[in-house]
């Protein structure tokens, strides 16, 4: 089961998050059947996703994230609740895989290093934050970094990872960890984390020692006493349904809604989410039509 944590020091000047988002990964990539550098992006942006997403503190505000460079990748969107839920999907999903001479998976060069990245929270008042920052280098997690940096002034460390098997693409481990100083952290503070994140091994590498993710906050923070803050199982979710599709159907004017069945007589909705398949019949949709103009 896949856990995310949320942990602060007791002298309150660095707040982290980390997360085991293994099951989530290896369930974005079946279902929507993603190659390997399209498993690293979207797994990574999930991860950041989530981790941000259980940063709100309204119950029913929800984050977006939106990466969009000039690979053949296309976009790469993800979408999370306050609990850390996430659901996701990217615009090409069989994207062409390159590998750095390391091994690792080039997914700067299937995102793209040109772009951008948003991010829009949505606190549920009708009035969502919307930020965005140019790509400075489509992997992600410096992405992110940045993001943090640049748009909320808030200095920021994000290590993601997804472990690939090389034999057959199948996801072994997903994870995250992110780090952020409060206002008023001191200097010993911040030259201690410091010297901590230059010895930080990988998510992913901590992860398959058998890691929690307790102990990779812990070995981030060392030197700190840390304290948790929440703990909670998190999962894929989509949030997509009939009577969704329907409610939109009926913002449509009825001429609009007429052409949409092909000439069977049907219209089908897919979810970019899920891949879950909607079917309304041409009574189906004059019964909406109907009740729109009841």
């Amino acid at each position: 089961m896949d856990k995310i944590i949320r942990c602060i020091t007791s002298d309150g000047a660095i707040m982290a998050s980390a997360i085991d988002a293994s099951d989530i990964v290896f369930t974005a990539k079946k279902l929507h059947n993603l190659s390997r550098s399209a498993t690293a992006a979207l797994g990574r942006l999930l991860c950041a996703t989530s981790m941000m997403g259980n940063m709100l503190k309204q119950k029913d505000a929800f984050i977006n994230l939106r990466v969009l460079g000039d690979g053949e990748m296309g976009a790469v969107v993800a979408v999370g609740d306050s609990r850390g839920n996430v659901r996701g999907y990217v615009e090409n999903p069989d994207c062409p895989t390159e590998h750095y001479n390391s091994g690792k998976i080039n997914v700067a060069k299937a995102v793209g290093k040109n772009g951008t990245l948003s991010v829009m929270r949505d606190y549920g008042t009708g009035d969502p934050y919307i930020g965005q920052v140019e790509l400075c280098s489509g992997e992600i997690a410096e992405d992110i970094t940045n993001y943090f940096a640049t748009s909320e002034q808030i200095p920021t460390v994000c290590a993601l990872g997804v472990l690939i098997n090389k034999e057959d693409g199948e996801v072994l481990l997903a994870g995250g960890l992110l780090i952020q100083l409060l206002p008023g952290a001191y200097d010993e503070a911040i030259d201690r984390l410091e010297e901590n994140v230059k010895n930080l091994e990988p998510v992913t590498t901590m992860l398959a020692k058998g890691m929690s993710i307790l102990d990779i906050c812990k070995t981030a923070l060392q030197g700190f006493e840390v304290e948790v803050l929440d703990e909670n199982p998190v999962n894929y979710v989509c949030s997509c349904s009939r009577e969704k599709l329907e409610r939109y159907f009926m913002t449509m004017s009825d001429e609009e809604i007429r052409t949409l069945p092909d000439e069977s007589g049907k219209t089908e909705a897919v979810c970019q989410f899920c891949n879950k398949r909607y079917a309304f019949t041409r009574d189906d949709l004059e019964r909406l039509i109907a009740e729109k103009n009841s």
